[in-house]
């Protein structure tokens, strides 16, 4: 299989990959700022609206997954660039593609809904405990204290590892017997990983709201050099110590 795989003359096929690709995080990243300036803008933050708790989380859902591929795909192109070159003569190869993609957006997808449902009982919480209406930087100050520490943990940098091993990652756990269940398994595996190494980032973001744009670039432009850089992996317990400054800064202030 490596032999096969070395063999692979893959430009052309790359640049329609990364085309395609592209035009998925430009038309995610135009649907959230027109969504943003919309009326239904308020969705987009965790402070939700007046809908039915299914239709907010719904919403919510939908503009979590478009920050993923706008904000998370571009930190897996070598991943998505290494399947894509594994599989390019079989049959299909455009489905299997699009299975991985979408098998990692379903994971970050549904690390998000737990993100929102959480953030429904802190909310619920801080309604009933006067004490935590009174300081409410408390749990802003919590959850950059609790992003921060996880710079700092082993099951973070394990995960990491993962995610900077792409060709290592894919022949591990791609056979080519079950295609499209095998494609949507490594989708759903990646994305696993990703929010092992990324989460305590993308809780941070979860907090700032998925319309601001420029958050979004400055966070995703971290992760994709933690994930991909060759000295990206450095950057993770400094990147700890400034959240937990933030923390600090946050409660003070």
């Amino acid at each position: 299989m490596l032999a096969h795989f070395a063999a692979v003359r893959p430009e052309p096929y790359r640049a329609i990959l990364f085309a395609a690709l592209a035009g998925c995080v430009a038309i995610a990243s135009a649907a959230l700022l027109l969504w943003q300036a919309s009326p239904y803008g308020r969705y987009l933050h965790h402070e939700g609206g007046t809908a039915p708790i299914p239709v907010e989380a719904a919403l919510f859902a939908t503009g979590w997954a478009l920050m993923v591929v706008a904000m998370m795909i571009p930190t897996s192109v070598p991943l998505v660039a290494t399947f894509a070159a594994l599989v390019r003569r079989r049959p299909r190869p455009g489905l299997l593609i699009a299975l991985v993609v979408a098998g990692y957006v379903a994971t970050w997808t549904a690390f998000g809904l737990m993100a929102w449902l959480v953030d429904r009982l802190v909310h619920a919480a801080v309604d009933a405990i006067p004490f935590l209406q009174t300081y409410p930087k408390l749990i802003i100050g919590a959850t950059l204290v609790a992003a921060g520490l996880y710079q700092f943990s082993g099951l973070k940098y394990r995960c990491l590892d993962e995610c900077r091993s792409p060709l290592g990652f894919v022949l591990n756990r791609w056979a080519g017997t079950r295609p499209e269940r095998e494609a949507l398994a490594l989708g759903l595996a990646h994305g696993a990983f990703c929010v092992g190494c990324c989460w305590s980032l993308m809780l941070v973001m979860f907090g700032l709201g998925l319309g601001s744009l420029a958050w979004m670039l400055a966070f995703g432009s971290v992760m994709a050099i933690e994930k991909n850089a060759p000295w990206g992996r450095r950057i993770g317990r400094p990147l700890g110590l400034v959240l937990v400054f933030a923390a600090l800064a946050a409660v003070s202030l």
